[in-house]
């Protein structure tokens, strides 16, 4: 394959920035700038014709992030690069992917077709908020989780009488993996939705009483579904409660609402930048795990093994 190249748009330096460094490379010379009225403009400063090109950049709000990795993309394609990577730690617009009520729009897949369309040739992201996802692609998907890293930090507290919960029904597959992992037992919290970003818990699934409970979940935004797990497994006699979350959105209050819970600690990774930061939250990196899918796609070889840990 062509000679490697990592760019990344202004949303995901904090991440790209460790990429590189973990592959001994530096980042793409490109410059990004908006116009008075906001429009983006882009323009690769060095030569990329013929390159084997990774363009990082994660697409949560606002919606200019996407918008200027599709403008990368199509830079890209136009100056000739030889294969264009999408490399999207944290791929925006998930929760929409199916169509659950009558006149709604089913927003993954008008993505999945808009960077296609712009010319990407391969997606690699993390932790999908549903896996079917990658069905809406027609060119590759490589899916990563980031429960290597997350799996390492929980077994190092080396925690006893340990449970694993999923704070919905759609996150009991990825429980039920970290619970065979840590060899902790498994529990479901029953979650009813009222409405859009309100979540009420009606029932906790499983004996958590004197245990220790580490709660996973792909991404938290306005915190409320994880705030409302964290109160009823309380109330339902756990000890100390941990949480696990690849993607820290953290819109409206969220932040305050779980420093405020009984929370004991929150690991998180750098898919998306912390907008503040508190005592209760800490960041797991998992830049290794994409320079290593970096690389692996360069060379043309497997990464099977960055993305079975979850199967």
């Amino acid at each position: 394959m062509g000679h490697l190249k990592i760019f990344s748009g202004r949303n995901s330096k904090h991440i790209a920035k460790k990429i590189a460094d973990i592959l001994d490379t530096k980042l793409g010379d490109c410059e990004i700038k908006n116009f008075s009225d906001g429009e983006i403009w882009m323009k690769y400063n060095e030569n990329v014709r013929g390159c084997d090109l990774f363009i990082i950049q994660s697409t949560n709000s606002p919606s200019d992030n996407l918008i200027e990795l599709l403008i990368m993309i199509d830079s890209a394609k136009r100056a000739s690069a030889n294969r264009i990577n999408a490399v999207i730690p944290y791929f925006g617009y998930a929760r929409q992917d199916r169509k659950d009520q009558p006149r709604v729009a089913i927003t993954a897949k008008l993505v999945a077709n808009l960077l296609e369309k712009a010319g990407a040739d391969r997606v690699i992201t993390m932790d999908l908020h549903a896996a079917q996802i990658q069905g809406f692609f027609d060119i590759p998907v490589d899916h990563l989780y980031a429960s290597a890293v997350f799996l390492k930090y929980f077994m190092n507290l080396n925690l006893k009488k340990l449970a694993v919960a999923s704070p919905d029904v759609g996150g009991i597959k990825m429980a039920r993996a970290y619970a065979k992992r840590l060899h902790a037992d498994l529990i479901l919290i029953d979650k009813r939705r009222p409405k859009q970003n309100v979540a009420e818990v009606m029932n906790v699934i499983g004996d958590v009483k004197g245990k220790n409970v580490i709660i996973v979940d792909d991404l938290i935004d306005t915190g409320g579904t994880f705030f409302n797990a964290i109160k009823a497994l309380k109330e339902s006699g756990a000890k100390e409660i941990y949480g696990a979350c690849t993607h820290p959105i953290f819109s409206g209050d969220a932040i305050e609402k779980i420093s405020k819970s009984e929370l004991k600690k929150l690991i998180v990774s750098d898919t998306v930048t912390l907008k503040r930061k508190s005592k209760i939250i800490e960041t797991v990196s998992v830049a290794r795990i994409f320079a290593e899918a970096v690389i692996r796609t360069n060379k043309d070889k497997s990464i099977s093994s960055l993305f079975h840990v979850m199967l």
